[in-house]
C-alpha cells in the first residue's frame, strides 16, 4: 500500500458527521440496484470527473484518448488533492452538488455507498473476474459492487541483497524464515533487520495480514460480528512484537524519505511497502544501488496473503451524464487502457490480463507485484473502518512499547470494535 493508500486513510474520519446527517440512506441496506446496462454506442456530452492526487494531475493526458474514440464527448478532470478529497466528496453529497464520478480510496467505498450516493456497478458492464479478486472486493458493499477497482497496490518485502547475500540467507517464505532472516541481516551491521511501524496510524496494515495468512479475519462469516480476539490475531500479534522484543526491529515510526536513505546505508536490511519504492530507491541510490536490493512476496504461514489497496471509480446516482459517466469507467477498465495509463502514472493494473504485458511480466520488481496481487486482501467495506482501525493501531503500540499484554490489548480492541459496530 502505498503513500496513495495512506494519504487515503489518513483523511477517512473527515466529514463523519456531514455524512451522517445527509439523509441519503436509501442505498444503505444493500438492495440498492442499477440504473440498467450500458451499450456500446459511443459516449457523448460531458462528463466531470475527480480524481486525487498524482492521478488527478495526468488523467487528463489519457482522456484525450478516450475523447478522440468518443468525439462527441468531453472529459472534465478536476484534481483534488489527497488531504481535502474525503470532505469534499462528503460535502459535494450533502450539498446535492456531485460530479458525474469520483475516484475513492478503496477504504472509503464502504462508508460512501451507506449514504446511498452511489450507483451499483450496472451488470455486464466489465468482467469482475478479470480483476484480480482482493481488488474487486474492494468495491462490494453488501453483496453489492460499487463501481470498478481502477489501480492497485499491495505490499512485498523489500531487502538488501548484499547484506543477505553476507549472511548466506534468501528471502524468506514463511514466518519462522522472515524471523531467521531479519535476525541475520542485522547481524550484517544493520540497526534495524526489517523496520516495522510500532504501531500507530495504519499500522494495522502490517498485522492484519499476519492474521489472514492464519485463516483469520476481521468479521465473521456473517459480515457484522467481530473477530479481533481470534486466535489468529493472537498469534500476529504475539509475532509482530517478537520482532521488537527481541531487538530486531527498532521502535521507531520511520517517515517518508527516511526510509530509503536509510536503507541505502544499509542502517535498515529490510521493509515492507508498495511498487512506488522502486523508483525512489533507484534514483536516491543511484544505478549501482539497482544491485543492492530485490524484492519478494511477503513471507507467511497458510499463506503468503499481503495487504491491498488502491483507487476505484464511483459513478454517482446523481450523475448528470450517467451514460458517458459508466462508458469512461468501463473504458478504464481495459487492459490496453490499464498498460497505457501506467506509462502516465505508474499505477499498477487492477486488471489480471494487463499484467501479461512485457512492460510488468518481464520486470524484476513489477514481476513480483503481480504476483503478490494474486494473494492479497483489503479491510471489510464497512462504514466504520476508520474508527475500528484507529483502535487496532492504538492497542499494537501499546503492546511493542511493552504498556500491555496482547491479550489484553486484543480484549480491548474487540470490545471497542463492538462498540462502534460496523454502520450497516
Amino acid at each position: 500500500m502505498a503513500r496513495r493508500a495512506l494519504l487515503a486513510g489518513a483523511v477517512m474520519a473527515v466529514g463523519a458527521t456531514v455524512l451522517a446527517g445527509c439523509g441519503r440512506s436509501d442505498g444503505a441496506d444493500g438492495g440498492a440496484e442499477s440504473k440498467g446496462a450500458i451499450d456500446e454506442q459511443p459516449a457523448k456530452g460531458t462528463v466531470e470527473i475527480w480524481a486525487m492526487g498524482n492521478e488527478g494531475e495526468v488523467l487528463g493526458e489519457l482522456a484525450e484518448k478516450f475523447e478522440e474514440e468518443n468525439p462527441d464527448v468531453t472529459i472534465d478532470v478536476t484534481a483534488v488533492p489527497w488531504e481535502s478529497a474525503h470532505d469534499r466528496i462528503a460535502t459535494a453529497i450533502a450539498g446535492g452538488e456531485t460530479p458525474d464520478i469520483s475516484m475513492l480510496g478503496t477504504t472509503w467505498v464502504g462508508e460512501f455507498a451507506a449514504t446511498g450516493a452511489f450507483e451499483p456497478t450496472p451488470e455486464g458492464l466489465v468482467d469482475e473476474d478479470s480483476f484480480f479478486d482482493g481488488s474487486w472486493d474492494t468495491t462490494v458493499v453488501d453483496g453489492t459492487a460499487y463501481g470498478v477497482p481502477w489501480y492497485v497496490d499491495t505490499r512485498v518485502l523489500y531487502y538488501r541483497t548484499d547484506l543477505a547475500a553476507a549472511a548466506g540467507v534468501e528471502a524468506p517464505t514463511t514466518w519462522d524464515e522472515y524471523h531467521a532472516f531479519a535476525k541475520a541481516l542485522q547481524e550484517q551491521g544493520a540497526a534495524s533487520g526489517v523496520s516495522l511501524p510500532p504501531g500507530g496510524f495504519d499500522s494495522w496494515q502490517y498485522v492484519a495480514p499476519l492474521a489472514w495468512q492464519q485463516g483469520g479475519d476481521i468479521l465473521a462469516e456473517d459480515g457484522e460480528t467481530f473477530t479481533l480476539d481470534s486466535p489468529e490475531w493472537k498469534e500476529a500479534f504475539e509475532f509482530y512484537a517478537s520482532f521488537f522484543e527481541d531487538g530486531i526491529s527498532e521502535p521507531v515510526r520511520l517517515e517518508g524519505g527516511e526510509i530509503e536513505q536509510k536503507f541505502i546505508s544499509g542502517e535498515v536490511g529490510s521493509f515492507f511497502s508498495g511498487p512506488f519504492h522502486v523508483s525512489l530507491l533507484l534514483e536516491q541510490g543511484g544505478d549501482a544501488f539497482a544491485e543492492q536490493f530485490a524484492v519478494a512476496m511477503v513471507p507467511g504461514a497458510d499463506s503468503r496473503t499481503s495487504f491491498t489497496g488502491g483507487g476505484n471509480l464511483a459513478v454517482f446516482d446523481d450523475s448528470d451524464n450517467r451514460d458517458a459517466a459508466w462508458k469512461f469507467v468501463r473504458w478504464l477498465s481495459q487492459p490496453e487502457t490499464q498498460i497505457a495509463w501506467y506509462d502516465v502514472s505508474t499505477d499498477l493494473p487492477s486488471v489480471e490480463a494487463a499484467w501479461d504485458d512485457p512492460t510488468f511480466a518481464d520486470d524484476p520488481y513489477l514481476s513480483v507485484f503481480g504476483e503478490q496481487l494474486t494473494d492479497s486482501k483489503a479491510p471489510p467495506a464497512i462504514p466504520t473502518w476508520a474508527q475500528v482501525s484507529a483502535v487496532i493501531d492504538q492497542e499494537l503500540e501499546k503492546v511493542t512499547r511493552g504498556e500491555t499484554s496482547v491479550d489484553d490489548a486484543l480484549k480491548s480492541v474487540q470490545q471497542q470494535a463492538e462498540s462502534i459496530g460496523t454502520g450497516q
